[in-house]
């Protein structure tokens, strides 16, 4: 089995937006085969909880907008350190920088299909690294 068009779609569009928040490292599994309850996860960080928050609202005012899909779940948003939405069709993950380091999603899901993404999306790889590292740097020429 793989996720169903609709899916994708979903996919798809918040994607695109997570990635007009400026998210990093945004990536899509298609879980169908393993999962019963969902078909796709979606999995995007930030640096800090304010962005987190934005690429949420992002996400959600998007697809909404476009597709006239609402989450049946929202959790995570007290904290603000990793926020999840979930459409029954796909769960969106947004995390902070380091609760996506710590937990590590994209090790429990790799033998699972990559979804392709929009472009912009898919620049996103590699910017939570590179933005560690420019935050490291910063710090050391602060001493």
């Amino acid at each position: 089995m793989t996720a169903t068009d609709r899916s994708t779609e979903l996919i798809t569009v918040a994607a695109q937006a997570a990635a007009d928040k400026l998210a990093h490292d945004i990536i899509a599994y298609d879980v169908s085969d393993v999962l019963s309850i969902t078909d796709a996860f979606l999995l995007a960080s930030a640096p800090n909880d304010r962005q987190v928050k934005s690429i949420v609202d992002g996400i959600e005012e998007r697809l909404n907008k476009q597709l006239g899909a609402k989450p049946v779940r929202r959790e995570g948003d007290r904290d603000a350190r990793w926020i999840l939405l979930d459409y029954v069709d796909i769960v969106v993950h947004v995390q902070h920088s380091e609760e996506r380091v710590f937990y590590a999603l994209e090790r429990l899901w790799k033998d699972c299909p990559e979804i392709e993404l929009p472009e912009d999306a898919k620049a996103t790889r590699g910017k939570g690294e590179a933005h560690a590292q420019q935050q490291a740097d910063e710090a050391g020429e602060a001493m």
